[in-house]
């Protein structure tokens, strides 16, 4: 029998990725469960809708009830535990919801994992010697790089800078005392920047793209000097599948595309692609660079974040196999292709379809 994947926030950008990659490079079953909030965008997932090896639950992971019926339903076999909130400036003006869904929904994952874990061991299942609880965090949890010198690694002292951050870095400390604590056998990843195909808007390269494609101001904020430490989303998914795979236990990996880059240099990059890959501009637009604007600072704005990711490189083999050119190259041609995603988002009538089996 084929083995099940459970993700948690598979709607999402970076989950919807590794539902996609799952179903076309292995024969497991993948079973997604995503409240569908409004990041959550089920067109990112119209080419495997119909694939039998595939279900959606529409279900809030805060929701006991609905996560115990969904593992005793699907048995899977491990569990990537993507969906939280994850946007700094809306946790910046409303904390409580990442609170909920960060903290308290891992919790209750947690909580559903560690029952019917115990029960496929108690049992005798073979599922439980092979079970994984693989939950994929941030390097903001480490806070802020100042003064341009050092990685994170996965040793680095958590201090975390925002709501969001202080949120990931609870559920991160969460899934490691669930382990510690209780023997669930789990596994953590953080990693850097993302970005590529299905990007919510609010997230600067695609807001960039299509603020740019609709003549409107590109805001940066301060200076713009702000550096991240940019991965493609697809290499970000073929890290999570071997760690999955391969990863030790009780270990954690930190997952960086090695792409330094300051904040108004991607913004200036996207413009030089976009006056190459589409010279008509909006009206009154000279060259795409005069859109930029420079906007007050976030609060608590972290200045530098960059991963060493020489452990997953060493115990695992992997690398980022998109430098930042590439991949930035590809994700421009994307969105310039594929308005018929992103235009039922900028409008907001992708939140009039709401599919899925409810539990």
């Amino acid at each position: 029998m084929a083995h099940t994947l459970l993700v948690t926030g598979g709607a999402g950008f970076i989950g919807s990725a590794v539902v996609r990659e799952m179903l076309s490079a292995s024969a497991w079953r993948v079973v997604n469960v995503d409240k569908l909030t409004y990041s959550g965008n089920p067109a990112s997932l119209a080419d495997v809708a119909d694939n039998p090896r595939y279900n959606f639950i529409q279900a809030d992971i805060a929701d006991a009830a609905a996560m115990r019926a969904a593992f005793e339903i699907f048995e899977p076999d491990a569990v990537m535990h993507l969906a939280a909130e994850s946007h700094v400036d809306r946790s910046i003006d409303s904390p409580a919801a990442f609170l909920e869904t960060n903290v308290h929904g891992t919790f209750v994952l947690l909580e559903e994992a560690r029952r019917y874990w115990k029960s496929l061991t108690a049992s005798g299942s073979p599922k439980a010697r092979d079970f994984r609880f693989h939950h994929i965090s941030t390097d903001e949890v480490f806070g802020d790089l100042s003064g341009g010198q050092g990685f994170f690694t996965e040793e680095t002292p958590y201090a975390p800078s925002s709501p969001y951050s202080a949120s990931k870095a609870a559920s991160d400390h969460l899934v490691r005392a669930w382990q510690r604590t209780y023997g669930l056998p789990t596994l953590v990843t953080n990693c850097s920047n993302n970005y590529g195909p299905r990007q919510f808007p609010e997230k600067l390269i695609p807001l960039t793209i299509l603020n740019a494609l609709a003549g409107r101001e590109l805001p940066v904020y301060g200076d713009g000097g702000q550096i991240r430490d940019w991965l493609h989303v697809e290499d970000h998914v073929r890290a999570l599948l071997l760690v999955l795979a391969r990863g030790c236990v009780g270990e954690t990996y930190a997952v960086g595309g090695h792409c330094e880059k300051r904040n108004i240099d991607v913004v200036r990059a996207i413009c030089e692609l976009l006056e190459e890959m589409a010279p008509q501009k909006p009206a009154g637009v000279s060259r795409y660079t005069d859109l930029i604007c420079f906007v007050r600072d976030r609060p608590g704005h972290d200045s530098r974040y960059a991963i060493d990711a020489s452990k997953i490189a060493t115990e695992l083999g992997w690398r980022p196999r998109e430098s930042f050119a590439t991949g930035l190259r590809k994700t421009v041609c994307w969105y310039l292709d594929n308005e018929a995603w992103w235009r039922p988002v900028l409008d907001g009538s992708y939140r009039c379809e709401r599919l899925g089996t409810r539990v």
